[in-house]
């Protein structure tokens, strides 16, 4: 870990610790309010302390994490995950569980929409 001292940007620090993909992503999700401290939306450019907490509203789930350390350089999942205590809501990670269950089994969450290919078969059927 790295003396309190050291400076690191916001974007670079949700890079690092594996919430965004890309840092160009991270300072997106910034720059349109996704990103927030004690209410506050903040700048890819705020300086990270050790014991902030973020509330995070990412591309596929929520995450509010609290700063452990500050991580310069993006790390292995396993490295990474030292750097940050994960205080998100039990509610939230069970939302994302299901939305992750059902992407893998290829499942619709909603049955709203352009009917599916066995769908349009009975529909077929039923008005030949």
């Amino acid at each position: 870990m790295h003396t309190p001292a050291e400076k690191l940007r916001l974007d670079k620090y949700l890079w690092s610790i594996r919430v965004f993909k890309t840092r160009s992503a991270a300072a997106e999700a910034c720059e349109k309010g996704r990103v927030r401290l004690a209410g506050e939306s903040v700048k890819a450019a705020r300086t990270v302390k050790v014991g902030d907490v973020y509330d995070i509203r990412g591309e596929h789930r929520r995450w509010v994490v609290q700063v452990t350390g500050l991580l310069h350089s993006r790390q292995a999942y396993a490295e990474a995950i030292k750097y940050y205590t994960d205080l998100t809501p039990p509610e939230e990670l069970e939302k994302a569980k299901v939305q992750a269950e059902s992407f893998h089994t290829g499942k619709r969450l909603s049955k709203i929409g352009r009917p599916t290919k066995k769908q349009r078969r009975d529909l077929d059927d039923l008005l030949m």
